[in-house]
Formats: structure tokens, C-alpha cells, sequence
């Protein structure tokens, strides 16, 4: 026996402690395994110390952790710092910050991506239907109380017969979604406490009415639509916390109120926007920006927005292309909102399309300056042959390009039949022409077909050369055969940038909308930590 407890204590005293901060642990290389052994079901934060976003999750983070143990849970939250432990970061393609994995049953081979939102209740939520059922059983009426209570949604199910096909679907419904709980009853004094006679769905809110009776036929597909048309406030305010609601929904038509918070008429603002969002729940997400927040001023830009131009409505929609529209009055009213939407999803609306004024000198450099004002006259002239770069003024490899664009342009001086060309599309848009990252090459032959060709060759002198010099044959592709790959790794990047979520998620193609997406884009990131720029993308929506 006391051979026996020798070895359990010569064993207990070889595993160190693993080290918490704010009941979260501090794992490394040399205690990872040790921490998944011990803690079966751990979610792993993958962040660096200079990285905004991580900095911003540090305390919901925490909480989280807090709100697992006090509960007694097993289920543990972890941090790595993996821009010390790079061998880790390595391991289980850390590409952004934060990355967020959860490892369950102790599995470190297939750990599966978070892919909730970032405050608290989202990440407790998300992890119980990661390791419990997905519909909790409710017998006592204070079980349902705190249920409701302590989230800011909840879903209960009242079913006197569990079994029942209703029921069944129910179940199937709450599968599919991680962020909100769900919970079933068939007591009696759950049904007469929350005043519901009959078998049905209740979604409860912290906001709006406070409560939303399903009334349709049970399928799954119904009860979702319900849930989703119903789980976001009326009019949402646009910030790092609720963006991944805002964009990881099925609504992909977004109207947007840009106003000033502390404006005398705010709340006049926003009574007549929510009475406008009564009659599209479920069609157009209201959504709005307070325009004197610093870092929404790069949204403002990408919408064409000025700070005194607001308060201003703009609607974008998210499906296949992004298209935006612009109201034809800046009268902000329930009336004139109402009839905006209705023409919109009536399908009467004319995409609004940026375009700067044309510059007095926009041909007297060896590269010529395009706007949406004068893009068509210039590149599909049948007599000339223009090669375009489509950039941003913040875009590094852009930066990086454009010595190289100059010397082209000078190669090809006025009177050539080649011009070469640069248009800013953070400030202008062209209804034929997408672009989707930065910076986006394309080449407009001569002749009247108004053909397009992708540049997907070197950025060099010599490849842009081949390339014209062969007709855009050497380098090239038709417009829309190759897509360029949106799935970078950091290595393949010499610079990354620092974006807003909103516009960076707003760049890219609606059909590949989700919350995760938004760290591989080809603008992605830049941290800025001690003065100096970070090769490595954050990832604003982990």
C-alpha cells in the first residue's frame, strides 16, 4: 500500500500545475498534452500580445471561464501565446489572431474551429451544445427563470409530449444552432407560468417585446426562420461584439443608418429607423453606425460617406456581388425608409455606384488616372489597349507595386497604343468590374468585343512587359476563369493590414459570407506593437 502511494505521489509531483490567469490556462508546448489529458474538452485561444482583436476578447474571454467553473463544469478555457510557442501555432495552422479551437475528449488531432461570437454568453452557449444535448430538459419553473435570465435569448419548447413529431422537429432546429440555448418542457407549471395554453415555441429577449410566439407549421425550416427573424433586436448597433451576429446571419440585405451617437436628435433618429425595420424583420437587417467613432471612419469611406454628411442611409446586400444603394432623399423618416425598402425588395432600386471627380491632370502622367466618371471612355476605347490597376490607398502590396506601375507607364508614353492605368476602388465602383482584393490587375484590349483579361502572372517589370507584348497571352486569363486564391497563407504575404471587421467583410463575395472567412482575405490585417508591423494577419473574427 505504501509502495502504491509512493508512486502516485512521485507522479502527482512530476505533472507541474498548470499555470491560470483569470481562471484561464496558460498552456505551452511543454503542457499542452499534459492540459488535454487532464481537461478533456478545453477551448484554445491562439492570440499574440500585440493583436487589437485578442486584446478586446481578453475579458469575455475571462468571464467565460469564470462562468464554466462556477458552475462546476468540466469544460475549461486555455490560452497560447503564439508568437512564443510557434511550434504549436504551427501544428494547428494558427494563420490569425485570435484563432480559437476546441479540442474535445482530449482529441488533439481534429479540434474543431469556434464559430460563435466573441462576448461571454456566446462562447458558454456554444461550448454546452459542444458537449451536452442540444435541447436542455426543464422540470421546475426557477429552471426556466434562470434560463431566461441569464441569457440574453433563450428558446423553450413546450411539449406535453416529448416524442411527439413537433417535438422532434424542435430538436432538429436547436441542432443547428450554437449561439442561443434552447430548453423543452411538458409541466404543467412551466406552461400555466409562462402563460401558454398549447403545444408551442416562446423566444425569449432581453430587448424589443421581450418575447415571440411561434405560430407556424412545425418543420425545422420554419422554426429557424422564426428564431432567426426574431433573435437580433430590431435595429442593432454595429460594433466588434455584435458583428459576428450581424454577419453571420441569413439576412444578407443590410440597411444602414451612419449618425452621430451624442447628436441632440439621435433618439428621434432611431424611433423613426425601428418603427421603418417593423414592417422587414426578417428581410433587411437595420443596422447602425455612430459616424464619430474613429475607427468606423474607414466604413463611412467605403459606403462614400463623410462624417458631415451623416446622419445618411445606405442598404448593400450581401448575395452573389455586393451591391449598395443610396436613398434618393436625405430625409431620415419612417415613411421614406419604409418606402426605400419597399422599392428595394420590389427589385426598382438602381445599384449607387461611387465615382470621385475626374482629375484636371488624370492623363498627363506616364500612368493615367481613372474614376467612375471617365473609366468606360478609357479602357474600352477600340483603338487602345489599357492595363488597370484596381487599388487602395492603404494596401501594402500596393504600395509595393507601385514603383514598378510607374516605370510601366513610362515605358508606354503618350501616343501609344498602351495605356497604363490605375483607378483607387475604395473610392470608385464599376458596375462590369468586381474587384475583390487588392491589387486586382486586369487588361482591356483593343477592339469593340470590350474583352477582360486577368492578369495573373509576376508583378514585375518583365512579366507585365510578356504580358502586353503578347496580347495579355503570357499571364493572363480570361475575366472570371481564375479567381485569385482569397486563402493566403501568412507566408505568402509580405504585409498585412489593420482593417475595420465590417469593411473587410463587406470586400468580399457574398456567397462566401461567414464570420470565419473574414481572416482570409487577401487585405487582411496589420497589428501595430512597439512602433512595428507585424508579418502576421489578425484575425478580426476569430
Amino acid at each position: 500500500m505504501f509502495k502504491l502511494f509512493l508512486l502516485c505521489a512521485l507522479a502527482a509531483a512530476g505533472r507541474s500545475e498548470i499555470p491560470e490567469e483569470d481562471d484561464v490556462l496558460v498552456l505551452k508546448k511543454s503542457n499542452f498534452d499534459e492540459a488535454l489529458q487532464a481537461h478533456p474538452d478545453i477551448l484554445v485561444e491562439f492570440y499574440a500580445p500585440w493583436c487589437g482583436h485578442c486584446k478586446a476578447l481578453v475579458p469575455e474571454y475571462a468571464k467565460a471561464a469564470g462562468m464554466l467553473k462556477a458552475e462546476g463544469s468540466a469544460i475549461r478555457l486555455g490560452k497560447v501565446d503564439a508568437t512564443e510557442e510557434t511550434e504549436l501555432a504551427q501544428e494547428y495552422g494558427v494563420r490569425g489572431y485570435p484563432t480559437i479551437k476546441f479540442f474535445k475528449g482530449g482529441d488533439k488531432e481534429a479540434p474543431k474551429e469556434y464559430s460563435a461570437g466573441r462576448q461571454s454568453d456566446d462562447i458558454v452557449n456554444w461550448l454546452k451544445k459542444r458537449t451536452g444535448p442540444a435541447v436542455a430538459s426543464l422540470g421546475e419553473v426557477t429552471e426556466a427563470e434562470s434560463l431566461i435570465a441569464d441569457n440574453e435569448v433563450a428558446v423553450i419548447g413546450f411539449f406535453k409530449d416529448a416524442q411527439s413529431e413537433d417535438a422532434k422537429a424542435f430538436e432538429r432546429a436547436a441542432e443547428s444552432i450554437d449561439e442561443i440555448p434552447f430548453a423543452m418542457t411538458s409541466a404543467d407549471s412551466i406552461f400555466s407560468k409562462f402563460e401558454v395554453s398549447k403545444d408551442g415555441i416562446v423566444l425569449f429577449k432581453k430587448f424589443d417585446e421581450g418575447r415571440n410566439t411561434f405560430d407556424g407549421e412545425m418543420t425545422k425550416e420554419n422554426i429557424l426562420a422564426f428564431i432567426k427573424a426574431n433573435q437580433l433586436p430590431l435595429v442593432i448597433e454595429f460594433t466588434e461584439q455584435t458583428a459576428p451576429k450581424i454577419f453571420g446571419g441569413e439576412i444578407k440585405s443590410h440597411i444602414l443608418m451612419f449618425v452621430p451617437k451624442a447628436a441632440a436628435d439621435f433618439q428621434d433618429k432611431m424611433d423613426q429607423f425601428k418603427k421603418a425595420a417593423e414592417g422587414f424583420k426578417g428581410k433587411i437587417l437595420f443596422i447602425f453606425i455612430d459616424s464619430e467613432v474613429e475607427d468606423n471612419q474607414r466604413i463611412l469611406e467605403f459606403f462614400g460617406l463623410k462624417k458631415e454628411e451623416c446622419p445618411a442611409i445606405r442598404l448593400i446586400t450581401l448575395e452573389d456581388e455586393m451591391t449598395k444603394f443610396k436613398p434618393d432623399s436625405d430625409v431620415i423618416s419612417a415613411e421614406s425608409i419604409t418606402a426605400f425598402c419597399t422599392r428595394f425588395t420590389e427589385g426598382k432600386l438602381r445599384p449607387h455606384l461611387m465615382s470621385q471627380d475626374i482629375p484636371e491632370d488624370w492623363n498627363k502622367n506616364p500612368v493615367s488616372v481613372l474614376v467612375g466618371k471617365n473609366f468606360e471612355e478609357v479602357v474600352f476605347d477600340p483603338t487602345k489597349n489599357v492595363f488597370v490597376e484596381f487599388y487602395a490607398p492603404w494596401c501594402g502590396h500596393c504600395k509595393q507595386l507601385a514603383p514598378i506601375w510607374d516605370k510601366l507607364g513610362e515605358k508606354y508614353p503618350e501616343g501609344s497604343d498602351v495605356i497604363i492605368a490605375k483607378m483607387d476602388s475604395t473610392a470608385n465602383e464599376i458596375e462590369a468590374v468586381k474587384v475583390h482584393s487588392f491589387p486586382t490587375l486586369k487588361y482591356f484590349p483593343a477592339g469593340e468585343e470590350r474583352k477582360v483579361i486577368d492578369y495573373n502572372g509576376e508583378r514585375t517589370m518583365e512579366g507585365f512587359t510578356k504580358f502586353l507584348e503578347s496580347g495579355g497571352k503570357e499571364g493572363g486569363a480570361p475575366a472570371g476563369e481564375e479567381e485569385e486564391d482569397l486563402d493566403l497563407d501568412a507566408s505568402e504575404s509580405a504585409e498585412f493590414f489593420d482593417l475595420p471587421l465590417f469593411p473587410i467583410i463587406y470586400m468580399r463575395k457574398g456567397n462566401r459570407m461567414r464570420i470565419q472567412m473574414a481572416r482570409r482575405t487577401t487585405t487582411s490585417c496589420k497589428e501595430v506593437a512597439n512602433g512595428e508591423e507585424s508579418p502576421v494577419p489578425c484575425n478580426p473574427s476569430a
